[in-house]
């Protein structure tokens, strides 16, 4: 059944690009443990080691040996949803639908609903492992190469098989790698710019059921009646089911300026693209090629300063150009508009040089959502605090371990989740709240 009354029950379905990940949107933040022990302030400059190539390819040129970093961070979410109430359909929906202009109206008038209070819910969000790998070549004084593997993207929520409001539950499972290659180049002593390419490598994994007792007639322009779809829902059928995997061709810029050995900023520009996901793609037993995801862009500021001999003080804007993330289509239609706004992030940290052994650092970031109108249970998504600390132990001069925590505060998100604005149900009310700890461990080394 091709209509648009099938693909908007399922639109809010369709969420394997949600977000129970712990950076706003879906965006994974979690790149090293140095920058999780400081919340990611100064990353773009800061380049105490390899990891330095997941935000700005230029501050390469910071460094005379080669490096490698590899680590993972462990995500542990706390994830509730709490106060539901869920309108269950009944009834019988005539839909008017024009395929050349995109119109559509609903007769709504058979359409009723039975209120049902959904009981609380909390783990939905399972622990999650983010790996990473860093190798940075001086290739001369003018020139250094890297590689990297990292993720930018992914999510990963999973409600019981019984919850009370399937539409709107059902399993999401997302996860994204990003390879990079990078080249930099110094100008002068001051100053030098970066550049790569990113492939990025992405799976989905989505299910979802619809219930009801409703039956839905479909007019479609142009058609005979007889040709028209109608289809009927008694109890819990399949809604959803995708299994798809995608690849998209990304790149990035970056500039560092050191005015001295103790100050300097960094700019870095990356272009997300977006991606076609190809496998098993299902929308209410009509199948799809693909689902198209667009990604958004992500510029960063960071700056660097030592204020003593011991200690510095690092900061960090961080633009995400989430406006992008506007629609979700396949290769014949429109699934689901989103309205997403552009958001931010601003953190500010500090490091503390105790001795030759022991480097010590914390810091704050304010982290911005960018869902504005379309909230949902399966994005349980805020604005957001990070507190952070972490250290590093210098095993010898060429060789250090690094350790990063951050106990990360969500907010309060009251919810109103429906299928079509217009219609009574299915709908769903809650109260979501995401919370979670974030630790990394990381071995860096050069020669």
């Amino acid at each position: 059944m091709n209509t648009t009354f099938s693909r908007t029950l399922l639109a809010t379905s369709t969420l394997f690009i949600s977000s129970a990940t712990m950076a706003a949107g879906f965006q994974v933040n979690e790149h090293s443990a140095t920058g999780l022990g400081r919340a990611f302030a100064g990353e773009a400059v800061i380049a105490d080691n390899a990891s330095v190539l997941s935000r700005n390819a230029a501050a390469m040129m910071m460094f005379d040996k080669d490096a490698i970093s590899v680590g993972m961070t462990v995500v542990k979410p706390d994830v509730t949803v709490r106060n539901g109430t869920y309108n269950r359909p009944n009834g019988t929906l005539n839909v008017k639908y024009n395929p050349l202009t995109g119109n559509k109206s609903f007769d709504s008038a058979g359409v009723g609903y039975d209120s049902i209070d959904v009981a609380d819910v909390d783990g939905i969000a399972p622990t999650a492992v983010v790996p990473n790998f860093y190798y940075i070549h001086p290739i001369n004084e003018k020139f250094a190469v890297g590689v990297a593997a990292y993720s930018n993207f992914g999510t990963g929520t999973e409600f019981e098989s019984d919850y009370q409001a399937p539409i709107f539950g059902g399993t999401t499972k997302v996860q994204s790698m990003n390879l990079g290659l990078s080249l930099a180049y110094r100008v002068n002593e001051h100053l030098s710019f970066g550049g790569g390419i990113d492939v990025i490598y992405g799976m989905g994994d989505l299910y979802r059921d619809a219930d009801g007792d409703v039956t839905v007639n479909v007019d479609i322009s142009g058609i005979p009646d007889s040709k028209d779809p109608s289809l009927t829902i008694n109890g819990k059928t399949t809604a959803v089911d995708i299994q798809a995997t995608g690849v998209g061709l990304g790149a990035n810029i970056g500039m560092v300026y050191e005015v001295n050995e103790g100050n300097r900023f960094g700019l870095s520009y990356k272009y997300s693209p977006e991606i076609e996901a190809e496998g098993d793609v299902s929308f209410m037993k009509q199948s799809y090629d693909a689902v198209y995801l667009p990604l958004p862009d992500i510029a960063e500021f960071s700056g660097f300063h030592m204020i003593t001999d011991k200690t510095a003080i690092h900061y960090s804007i961080q633009w995400v150009g989430w406006s992008a993330f506007d629609t979700i289509e396949t290769e014949s239609a429109t699934v689901k508009e989103y309205n997403w706004k552009d958001s931010y992030h601003y953190s500010i940290g500090a490091t503390h040089y105790l001795n030759n052994k022991w480097i010590l650092r914390t810091g704050y970031m304010y982290d911005q959502s960018p869902v504005n109108e379309l909230t949902s249970i399966s994005i349980p998504d805020s604005d957001r605090q990070w507190f952070s600390a972490g250290f590093t132990y210098n095993w010898s001069s060429n060789t250090a371990i690094d350790f990063g925590f951050t106990y990360l505060i969500g907010k309060d998100v009251e919810v109103h989740e429906f299928v079509e604005e217009s219609l009574p149900a299915p709908a769903v009310t809650a109260t979501t709240h995401a919370d979670a700890i974030l630790a990394a461990i990381q071995l860096s080394h050069s020669f």
